[in-house]
């Protein structure tokens, strides 16, 4: 049984060495992995333009999702099969930035408290980001 060979046929997507290889990456570490990320892991083997495609497509399928980052960037981080699809994206939780290893982490279990906006304002995502020192680090 290969688990991403079934998730990538189970959204409907082809086959390929790049898209099993990142989705791999996604299922093997707990953090959130970022574009760069993900061209230091693989070299030469997967040009930036196709790392970037498939991450956009993992994104419009609901396999990943963005996580906010505090220098600018975007990370990705695997969704849960069950809360996601193409159509909709449930990502309603704290992420955790870790201020000494640099992970950030999907928190599912603290969720984002709903927030009114004044009228004429249309929510389309809300990110909160929490910073600190992970589980896995000694404290500072």
């Amino acid at each position: 049984m290969n688990p991403s060979k079934d998730t990538l046929k189970e959204y409907d997507l082809r086959h390929t060495g790049c898209r099993a290889d990142i989705l791999q990456s996604f299922q093997s570490y707990n953090y959130a992995l970022s574009h760069g990320d993900l061209e230091e892991l693989f070299g030469q083997r997967f040009d930036r333009v196709t790392i970037y495609r498939t991450l956009k497509t993992f994104v419009e399928k609901g396999i990943i999702h963005k996580v906010l980052d505090d220098e600018g960037g975007t990370k990705y981080a695997l969704c849960k099969i069950s809360e996601c699809s193409h159509e909709n994206h449930h990502h309603d939780h704290v992420h955790f930035k870790c201020l000494a290893c640099g992970n950030t982490t999907c928190i599912e279990s603290v969720h984002i408290p709903i927030i009114s906006l004044p009228e004429g304002y249309k929510r389309t995502e809300v990110n909160m980001l929490v910073q600190g020192i992970c589980p896995n680090c000694p404290a500072k």
